[in-house]
């Protein structure tokens, strides 16, 4: 069974740092874009970071630029979102995901997902 299992989020004052987690199983992840979206209440899914295969090329949207970076161990079979100087506007359930087109930033390309890791970030 294949799955992705997001971890490390939490609460967070503004200007905090976190970083999350996400754990794949069932099959390797080497060959796949890993990407980060993040869902804010009453808002849709929004793309924040994917990431190619070889750990070589990173995408980010603009409102993470400069803040957030996105790495991952395929030994491990883990892919990461460092996240510094977080805003409040950062509030939201992030998730990870894989597809094997890549880079795409519509959530409609990605195949798997991650149940979501919760963020809140208290002004």
């Amino acid at each position: 069974q294949v799955q992705l299992v997001e971890s490390g989020g939490g609460l967070v004052q503004a200007g905090g740092s976190l970083r999350l987690s996400c754990a794949a199983s069932g099959r390797t992840f080497s060959r796949d874009f890993m990407g980060w979206f993040r869902r804010a209440p009453g808002k849709e899914r929004e793309f924040v970071t994917t990431m190619s295969p070889s750990g070589t090329r990173a995408y980010y949207a603009d409102s993470v630029k400069g803040r957030f970076t996105i790495s991952r161990d395929n030994a491990k079979n883990t892919v990461y979102l460092q996240m510094n100087n977080l805003k409040p506007e950062d509030t939201a359930v992030y998730y990870c995901a894989a597809e094997t087109v890549g880079p795409m930033t519509t959530p409609g390309a990605y195949n798997y997902w991650g149940q979501g890791t919760q963020v809140t970030v208290s002004s």
